[in-house]
């Protein structure tokens, strides 16, 4: 469900086998812990509100090295973070 694969509930629960049921209540399970998943299955930008500002928050410190073990842990790229730092400060300020 999360990048870099991005694959639907459903071609996961096709290729694995597991009832798409089970994996939505993992993704919510998943979401509650904390972790960030996509909201949905959409390949463009599927992350809520609260998890593109959870990234923020978590990488404003960060140095480059830091950044990149950061993004390879959750399967994001660099650019992304910058992306999502850009439309919350642009959120702000309107």
């Amino acid at each position: 469900m999360s990048p870099p694969m991005r694959q639907s509930v459903a071609q996961i629960s096709a290729e694995l086998g597991i009832h798409v049921i089970t994996l939505y209540k993992w993704r919510k399970t998943w979401r509650l812990q904390g972790e960030l998943v996509p909201a949905s299955d959409k390949v463009t930008d599927g992350w809520s509100a609260a998890d593109k500002l959870t990234v923020v928050l978590e990488t404003a410190g960060l140095n480059a090295t830091e950044l990149s073990a950061y993004c390879r842990e959750r399967g994001l790229f660099p650019e992304q973070v910058e992306s999502r730092r850009l439309s919350t400060h642009r959120t702000e300020g309107a």
